[in-house]
């Protein structure tokens, strides 16, 4: 008996491969991008009370992490108004979030399709059942079980596929926030930091 899963089966199993791909190249981004925050800011503001920026934005741009793209761009603007210093710090904060979310959205996707696929193939197996019942009076029972186990394939590999990549896109989700939790505490204390120096020109 041979048998066979199916288009839906095949394209489940696409999915599933797209979506380990997905899950560790994010995965190995978001902990690469992971840094001390608290040390990094305290060394970035060290330099700058030392009338230094330019040396403070040379370190930012060579830290290829969302926290030191945010700081930059609260030190480009330190000179603006409160206002727009933190709309412009908000602003490259939501633009970091978005570089990191991305591909995310499409491993929520994987796990949302793929029960459906999964009971699409399986209405698939069993609509070529009826019509092999339907078409021919006497049936080989090897027929009747292609279809019917290329139906319940589909309906086990849909779910096989949904459990573990929910499970991945919970951990990345898990990762993001943390990221930007630590953005957002970044983003108020080198804010924080600027209007603490205006208010002593004062």
């Amino acid at each position: 008996m041979t048998i066979s899963g199916g288009p839906v089966f095949w394209l489940l199993v696409a999915l599933a491969i797209a979506a380990v791909v997905i899950f560790f190249e994010r995965f190995f981004e978001l902990r690469r991008v992971q840094i001390d925050w608290q040390d990094f800011v305290k060394g970035v503001v060290n330099v700058l009370a030392g009338g230094n920026a330019e040396e403070a934005l040379a370190i930012c741009e060579d830290t290829a992490v969302p926290v030191a793209a945010v700081v930059a761009t609260a030190i480009r603007h330190r000179d603006a108004g409160a206002r727009v210093l933190r709309e412009a710090v908000d602003s490259q904060g939501r633009a970091e979030i978005g570089r990191l979310d991305r591909r995310l959205a499409s491993l929520a996707i994987i796990g949302q399709i793929a029960p459906l696929l999964g009971l699409l193939g399986t209405i698939i197996g069993f609509v070529k059942t009826v019509l092999l019942v339907n078409a021919q009076e006497l049936v080989a029972r090897t027929d009747l079980l292609n279809s019917s186990m290329e139906a319940l394939l589909s309906a086990a590999l849909g779910l096989g596929v949904t459990i573990p990549v929910l499970v991945m896109y919970g951990v990345l989700r898990v990762r993001m926030e943390r990221i930007v939790v630590e953005l957002e505490a970044a983003a108020s204390q080198i804010t924080g930091y600027f209007a603490a120096a205006r208010e002593a020109k004062k």
